[in-house]
């Protein structure tokens, strides 16, 4: 504690990201990064940039960054106009907290969920209500409208959901966006472009029925950027607006010349897209038949992540135990979930290591 923090400052609660350890011969399952490289077009397009003149880096790059916007609407078929663009998704979150998610109502999200929803609402003065997941860890929709319209002031999810990996359907989260037509609905698909192999259920498509739909991805994870740090939001005209005042009441220029040129690059890709994520799946369902033949409990997963326990294995101990061997998963102390691991899916010759060492482990 300091004499010099404000009041905001001595009441937070930070978010704790995933360890980015140094140990030699890593076989590092913690943070859901992907495991292959990103497409080849985005370093070109990097090179191309600088090598066209670095004096260009003296001059602030396009505030809107309509070259994103533009690439990241062609791949969703929606109108540039709908598109807001930031430094990660984790920035774009929290331009929607401030800009729509702060009500004199509460805000509901899953009482198991992405860990960074509370430190929002801490940072902003949101008040906030955690709705259960069920026994299944899913998502029921029913409890969040028993709340009543008039009591909710937003809702906030991913989907899937993380750490679980469950996916809500697209035809439940229409069913919420229309009983609360007056309450903004963010869906966080960071992870959504593992939900399946030949249509991926975003919930883009909802958006032109509901205008109180946002969607937030980020390019950190099926278009292997996490280094670059660039996310992105799609909604009708009105939701954007609000974010954009938001974003220049704050930083005008929250993307870089090279991030705005790597970004675009790599959502035009669509045959390395397709080709990566789709090595993902397999990898994950393998995974996880993998982890089930250990004895596994294995949460149905639609990310680039399983979430799993052993009846007869302590969380902890696996994890350290993993960790001895140069293996390293992520292990979340919360209430409910303190004996799942959560094992970022990586090559398959990560896995099949991750899967020998567990198999020394429990025998």
């Amino acid at each position: 504690m300091s004499r010099f923090w404000s009041p905001v400052v001595h009441d937070l609660t930070p978010y704790v990201p995933g360890e980015q350890p140094k140990l030699a011969n890593l076989v590092k399952l913690n943070t859901n990064e992907n495991p292959y490289p990103p497409s080849p077009r985005v370093q070109a397009s990097i090179h191309a940039e600088l090598g066209q003149d670095a004096d260009r880096l003296k001059l602030y790059p396009d505030p809107t960054g309509s070259q994103l916007k533009d690439a990241v609407g062609r791949h969703f078929g929606v109108p540039a106009e709908w598109v807001f663009v930031g430094n990660s998704s984790d920035e774009v979150l929290a331009h929607a907290f401030q800009a729509l998610l702060k009500h004199d109502k509460p805000l509901l999200f899953p009482d198991i969920t992405y860990s960074f929803y509370p430190v929002y609402c801490g940072l902003y003065g949101i008040d906030f209500e955690t709705i259960a997941l069920s026994e299944e860890f899913a998502i029921r929709v029913d409890d969040y409208l028993a709340r009543g319209a008039a009591n909710i002031g937003g809702v906030i999810f991913p989907n899937p959901n993380a750490p679980t990996g469950r996916l809500l359907s697209l035809d439940e989260i229409a069913r919420l966006a229309a009983a609360l037509p007056d309450a903004p609905i963010v869906v966080d698909e960071a992870y959504i472009d593992f939900g399946g192999l030949d249509v991926i259920p975003t919930a883009v498509t909802l958006v032109r029925q509901h205008p109180n739909i946002l969607v937030t991805q980020t390019l950190s994870k099926s278009r292997s950027l996490a280094g670059l740090r660039v996310g992105f939001a799609i909604g009708q005209p009105e939701l954007i607006e609000a974010l954009t005042r938001v974003k220049d009441s704050f930083n005008s220029y929250p993307l870089d010349r090279l991030a705005l040129v790597g970004a675009s690059a790599a959502m035009d890709d669509e045959a390395w897209f397709q080709q990566t994520r789709r090595q993902v799946i397999a990898s994950r369902n393998a995974l996880s038949a993998g982890l089930a033949a250990l004895g596994f409990e294995v949460l149905p997963s639609a990310a680039n992540f399983v979430f799993a326990r052993h009846p007869d294995r302590d969380a902890v101990a696996l994890a350290a135990a993993l960790r001895a061997r140069s293996i390293i998963v992520r292990h979340f102390k919360a209430a409910r979930i303190d004996q799942f691991l959560r094992i970022t899916v990586g090559t398959e010759a990560q896995c099949e290591l991750l899967l020998e060492a567990l198999k020394e482990i429990v025998a």
